[in-house]
Parts: structure tokens; C-alpha cells; sequence
């Protein structure tokens, strides 16, 4: 048996490297940069109004006033995306849109609330005193041509899609997305929907597998219930090897008559890094590797399920998408909590803010099988071994479900 922290470590440094694609800007969304992106020009790429308004030359407006305002000429105008080849003079003016380019020989832009309006064709009276450079955007003031935009390994937002589109980035190069095999196994399992008989049970676990990983934005490559046979074992798995990069298994790696799962992995040449860890539940935890490609065998009953993917699989999918993982908080017990002397104990709980701390009240039902114990949940709550129970008040590790929040 490994100690839970030892397991991590050997999981962390496993991590796999995913090979890169070149996708559509459209595609790009949740992604991995493979690349960094870097600015193609300034931005803004030339001097522009930051206002409706007129483009003046600061020093024709000395002295304006309500009261007594400057008359200039007006010689033309700018709109955002014309070229702006217009010059001023002394005492002329130009009306300049936001985002227009401001005209040779200006250098200050009147709002046109200072000013007598749109309306004269052929002059405007100006009602305020400028200053050279007001509401103008420099060029290359925001960024420069060259600029490291975004950093390679980030994973893609609407944030980074904007940036792109705005230095016209139509394609990116980005990891690709990791392909995913889920299996369960056990003669007893039969889907919801079919009539349960003596002896059988509904199969509940590939269904919060599969949502996980559509929860994550990955997709399910092969999903199947195997019967309890080494031969069906050993076809699905040298195919999921094959064609996938991460393989999540529930059920079959304890020490059961029919638990096949770890031999079969090793038959067809898996490599173990470790098999039963240190923590409850969950104790039988199968992870290993094989080229280039990562397996999980989590235990079949539910809550060892749910939480073993949670715990060990989702912190993976973090990497996988270029965010930091297992990053857990601390709050305090609304009730004790039970610790085990040598194992690091996981339950179910629900995490709020009261007073302005974090509260956290764990799940009463603490059997492997209650799966109900997930209902109300919001946080998987984390305690590491020890010879006595946490009691209300003292300090817990929560980690909050990345699909709920916090109450």
C-alpha cells in the first residue's frame, strides 16, 4: 500500500504531454494554447477619438468659454474606419468619431456636448478650453507590435478569444483534446430503464463518469459495461489503449473472485505505479501507465467512485487544460468530522459562508454505497490521518465542486 501523498506525486509525474492541432478561432474555446501568441501590430494601431466630438488644435480653443466661445471653420469630418486623410489649420476644425482617426495638424478632441453640435455645415462654436492630446487614443498605447499577448500552456477563454480576434488570429495552435475510455464491470450491472431483477443493480457510475468528463468539456470516446470475463475485459482495454489517452475503470480492481481488471491490465502490458493507497474509501486504486497513455482503476461502489474521480482523474483534467489543480481551502466544521489513524479520509459536505467564513457541515452518511450522500453536496471535504476525530469548529480542507457554489 502507498501513502496518499506518494500516489499523487507518482500521478503528477505521469502527467501526459497531448500532441498539438491547428483549429478554427470558433473551435478554440476551452482549449490549451500550444503556442504563444504575440501582437501582429499596434494597439491602437493608429491615433483615434475616444469620443464624438470635434478634432481641434488645442491652441485655437485658448480662453473658450459658454459665455464666450471660439468659432472655428469646419473643413470636413472622420468616421471610424475611413482612412482620415484630412488636415486642419488655424482656427479650423473637423467633426472625428469615436475611433476615427484623428486628422494631420489636430491634436485635442471637443465632445460634442462642448460644442454647438452637428447641425452647422459650415462652422462650430466651441464652449470649452482644450488641452493637447484630450480624448485621444494613442497609438501603440495599450499594446505594441511584438507584445507577448498570451502565454502558451493557457487554457482558451472568451478573454483570450477576444484578444486573438482583435490581432487576427483565424487559427491557433492548441493541444488536442484527450480522448477518454470509461468501463464498468460486473455481471450485476444493467442500465436504467431495463427491468431490475433479483440479484441486479442499476449501473449508476459510467453515467456520472460520462457527465464528469462532459462537465470538464472532454468527450467519451468508448464507454462500455464489461461482464466479469478476462477475454471481454481484454478486447475493450487493448482497443481503449489503443485509441485513447486517459482510461477510467470502475469496479474490478479489489481482490474479488471476479475483480480482473488489475490482471488484465497487466497482461497486456500496463505498467502499475501503484495499486492500493492509503485513503477512505477508495483503498483499492489502481493507476498505471503505458505508452504515453493513463489508466485508472477506481473502485465499483459509488461514493469511492464519484470521489476517487474527483480526487485523482479531475485534478489530471485541470493539468490537461493549463489550470492549477487540487487546490483546496480551509473551513471551519459545522459538525466532527471522522479521521482515520493511517488513511486520508474523503466525505461529501456542503460549504457556506457564514458570518463571513467558510462553513462546512459534512455529510451524515458516510457508507461507500450512499450515493445520496452527493445530493445536497457542493465540496468534497478532505482530512488528513489522524488518531482522533475533527471536532465542530476546528479547521477542515474542502474543495468546492467545480459545477456547484457555495451557499
Amino acid at each position: 500500500m502507498i501513502s496518499f501523498e506518494k500516489a499523487k506525486s507518482i500521478v503528477h509525474e505521469n502527467i501526459i504531454t497531448l500532441d498539438t492541432e491547428e483549429v478554427g478561432l470558433i473551435e478554440s474555446g476551452n482549449r490549451v494554447l500550444a503556442e504563444d501568441i504575440v501582437a501582429t501590430f499596434d494597439m491602437p494601431r493608429f491615433n483615434n477619438s475616444s469620443m464624438d466630438g470635434f478634432a481641434v488644435r488645442a491652441i485655437d480653443t485658448i480662453g473658450a468659454s459658454r459665455g464666450k466661445p471660439v468659432t472655428l471653420k469646419l473643413v470636413g469630418g472622420v468616421a471610424a474606419g475611413e482612412s482620415g486623410d484630412l488636415n486642419i489649420g488655424y482656427r479650423e476644425c473637423a467633426r472625428c468619431m469615436t475611433g476615427a482617426p484623428i486628422p494631420g495638424g489636430a491634436d485635442s478632441i471637443v465632445i460634442v456636448e462642448d460644442t454647438s453640435g452637428f447641425d452647422n455645415e459650415n462652422e462650430v462654436k466651441i464652449f470649452v478650453e482644450s488641452t493637447s492630446g484630450k480624448n485621444i487614443r494613442l497609438k501603440g498605447e495599450e499594446i505594441s507590435k511584438g507584445d507577448k499577448l498570451i502565454i502558451k500552456d493557457k487554457m482558451i477563454s472568451p478573454s483570450e478569444i477576444g484578444i486573438m480576434a482583435s490581432f487576427g488570429y483565424g487559427r491557433v495552435l492548441s493541444y488536442r483534446i484527450p480522448k477518454i475510455a470509461v468501463f464498468a464491470t460486473g455481471d450485476e450491472l444493467i442500465e436504467p430503464g431495463d427491468i431490475l431483477k433479483n440479484g441486479k443493480i442499476y449501473n449508476s457510475n459510467l453515467y456520472v463518469f460520462s457527465e464528469l468528463v462532459r462537465q470538464r468539456g472532454f468527450n467519451i470516446t468508448m464507454r462500455e459495461v464489461i461482464s466479469d470475463s478476462p477475454d471481454s475485459l481484454k478486447s475493450f482495454l487493448s482497443h481503449a489503449v489503443d485509441k485513447c489517452d486517459i482510461i477510467i475503470s470502475s469496479g474490478g480492481v479489489s481482490m474479488g473472485k471476479h475483480d480482473y481488471v488489475r490482471d488484465v491490465f497487466m497482461e497486456i502490458g500496463v505498467e502499475e505505479h501503484f495499486w492500493k493507497v492509503t485513503q477512505k474509501p477508495g483503498k483499492p486504486l489502481f493507476f498505471g501507465t503505458k505508452s504515453g497513455k493513463m489508466i485508472f482503476g477506481l473502485p465499483g461502489n459509488p461514493v469511492s467512485s464519484f470521489l476517487g474521480f474527483m480526487v485523482w482523474v479531475w485534478p489530471v483534467f485541470d493539468r490537461l487544460m493549463g489550470l492549477e489543480s487540487d487546490q483546496w481551502m480551509t473551513a471551519k466544521l459545522a459538525s466532527s468530522f471522522p479521521r482515520e489513524p493511517l488513511k486520508t479520509r474523503f466525505l461529501f459536505g456542503n460549504l457556506l459562508i457564514q458570518e463571513r467564513k467558510l462553513i462546512c457541515l459534512p455529510s451524515n452518511k458516510l457508507g461507500s454505497h450512499m450515493l445520496s450522500s452527493a445530493l445536497d453536496a457542493n465540496c468534497i471535504i478532505k482530512a488528513n490521518p489522524g488518531n482522533t476525530e475533527l471536532k465542530e469548529g476546528q479547521n477542515i480542507l474542502v474543495k468546492l465542486l467545480p459545477w456547484k457554489k457555495i451557499a
